[in-house]
C-alpha cells in the first residue's frame, strides 16, 4: 500500500471509530480547536490497532535504540502493541511523578540499564507538552533519548520546540492531512473544513 493509501486509510479508521470529532474543543495546551482527535479509542478496536502499530514500526525501523517508552495514557497501548510488534521491551513514567511534590521512589515502571537509548512514543503532538514534561523526567534515570515518534502532529509548534532541546520528532502524517481527506471524502462540511484550517494555520 502507497504512504497516500495508507494515510487515507488511517483518515478513514479514525472517522469509522468516532476518534475524530468536529464541534468545539479545549486542548490540553489550552487551544481552542474545532475539531478533537482522540486516540484513545483504538484500544477498543484491535484490528485499527494493528494497523497503526505496523505505522509506527515502518517509522521506527531507521532508528537506533534500546527500549520504546510510552507517554501518558494515549500512547501506553501504541508501545505494548509495538513492544509484542518488535520484540522491543518498553517502559513507562508513571504520571504521578510529573506532580510537583510527589515522592515515589520508584517513578519509571519497567526495566532498563543507565546508558540505554530509549525512544518516546506519542499518539499525537500539539506544542510538545507531555513530551517536554516526561523526556526530562526519564533521563534523569541515565537513559539516553534522541527521538520521539508519533502519529499524528497538529504542527502547532512541538516540533520546533523539541527540535530546541534538540530531540527529532517523527510523524507518519499531519492533521491538516486528515482533515484535507475527510473533505475529499466528504466526511465534513465546507464550513467546518474551513474552521479547520484556519484553526491549523494560526
Amino acid at each position: 500500500m502507497s504512504n497516500a493509501a495508507q494515510k487515507r486509510a488511517l483518515a478513514l479508521d479514525l472517522h469509522t471509530i468516532g476518534a475524530l470529532k468536529f464541534g468545539e474543543f479545549t486542548l490540553k495546551s489550552g487551544l481552542i480547536s474545532p475539531m478533537y482527535i482522540d486516540l484513545r479509542l483504538f484500544i477498543s478496536y484491535p484490528a485499527v490497532l494493528k494497523r497503526v502499530t505496523q505505522l509506527y514500526v515502518e517509522l521506527l525501523k531507521e532508528l537506533q535504540y534500546d527500549r520504546l517508552a510510552g507517554v501518558a495514557y494515549g500512547a501506553l497501548p501504541i508501545a505494548g502493541s509495538l513492544s509484542l510488534a518488535l520484540d522491543k521491551p518498553w517502559i513507562f513514567l508513571r504520571k504521578e511523578a510529573l506532580q510537583k511534590g510527589y515522592g515515589l521512589n520508584k517513578s519509571l515502571e519497567g526495566e532498563y540499564h543507565p546508558g540505554e537509548t530509549v525512544v518516546m512514543i506519542e499518539d499525537i503532538v500539539t506544542r510538545a507538552t507531555s513530551l517536554l514534561e516526561a523526556i526530562p523526567a526519564i533521563e534523569k534515570h541515565g537513559l539516553r533519548i534522541k527521538d520521539a515518534v508519533v502519529l499524528l502532529n497538529y504542527e502547532k509548534g512541538g516540533e520546533e520546540k523539541l527540535n530546541q532541546k534538540g530531540y527529532n520528532l517523527h510523524a507518519f502524517m499531519t492533521v491538516r492531512e486528515v482533515v484535507d481527506i475527510m473533505h475529499a471524502e466528504g466526511k465534513v462540511t465546507k464550513d467546518k473544513y474551513a474552521q479547520c484550517l484556519a484553526f491549523l494555520q494560526k
